[in-house]
């Protein structure tokens, strides 16, 4: 199963994607590197510019210029970025959706490209990770230096309770770890990320009880999601609805059924999108940025 997908400027298909295995490498440049690379047209990159090498959940960049800093941005975060500078190697790039830029001050096609993740998985809830990651700290502060459980770890009095002067919480901490799921979920969802608004907005209607209503369309979508995402276009959302079908695994449906109502069937199934989460339709995403363009790189690159 693939873990990275590359998508070039001008991409019109999935014939002109790559798409990588873990452990799998693509190498990039202005000439073709021999046997499965990306070429890119720009003046400005090297020849030899840097390779990816795919992992389970991230992928690494290195870059192969002794002069050229390389950008990769994450649209879904406002800014967020990072800096891998000439010669970095094995550079661990944690977005799941990336652009990465070659050619500093340059945006015009062929001095860049677009990277995909969409096996970021994720744990249980937020709440026991912090409360078990709390646990075993307070834990770790009250062993000794030999690590064993001496007389001095904790003071009782004789009738078992704590002595005065003590937190007497070591029993909750004892219990706190117990609430980690060490397991990642089978569809992990980012729910601050825009393909998450999209497949909230779609669930909406079936979610406030009326299961008879229709699967919107993306038009529809498109105006339903514009208060909260100002940015959102049709190509963008449709990019979105296709991007789930992608992390989601899911088969090409039936005839009868479009790939939205599809999305809402799966999605409602597995509890995928609950009714709590609607208050985003009303709120938006805490700090997701404009996301994807809706140019001609993103629209039915799937």
């Amino acid at each position: 199963m693939f873990s990275v997908i590359i998508v070039p400027d001008r991409c019109r298909g999935l014939e002109a994607q790559h798409r990588l295995e873990p452990g799998h490498t693509l190498r990039f440049g202005r000439t073709a590197p021999a046997g499965n690379g990306l070429a890119l047209s720009h003046p400005a990159v090297a020849c030899a510019a840097g390779e990816i090498t795919a992992t389970g959940a991230f992928w690494i960049l290195t870059n192969f210029s002794s002069d050229q800093t390389y950008l990769v941005e994450n649209p879904e975060g406002a800014g967020e970025h990072i800096r891998v500078a000439p010669g970095r190697a094995d550079a661990p790039v944690p977005f799941e959706f990336a652009r990465v830029r070659l050619c500093a001050g340059e945006s015009g096609a062929g001095c860049g490209f677009d990277v995909l993740a969409p096996r970021h998985d994720y744990l249980a809830s937020a709440d026991s990770l912090v409360g078990s990651s709390r646990s075993r700290a307070k834990r770790a502060t009250a062993l000794p230096p030999d690590g064993t459980r001496g007389g001095g770890n904790r003071r009782e009095d004789r009738t078992g309770e704590p002595a005065e002067g003590t937190t007497g919480d070591l029993a909750e901490d004892r219990t706190q770890g117990w609430s980690f799921d060490p397991f990642p979920r089978p569809y992990p969802l980012d729910h601050t990320c825009h393909y998450f608004l999209v497949l909230a907005a779609l669930c909406e209607a079936s979610l406030r009880g009326d299961a008879a209503a229709p699967v919107p369309d993306v038009v529809e979508l498109t105006e339903r999601l514009r208060p909260v995402w100002p940015d959102a276009s049709p190509a963008a959302v449709a990019w979105n609805i296709d991007y789930l079908r992608l992390k989601l695994r899911l088969r090409a449906p039936d005839a009868a059924e479009s790939v939205r109502e599809a999305l809402v069937r799966f999605a409602l199934r597995f509890d995928l999108v609950q009714e709590a989460d609607l208050a985003m339709l009303d709120g938006g995403l805490a700090h997701a940025g404009a996301g994807w363009e809706s140019g001609t790189r993103v629209a039915g690159a799937y």
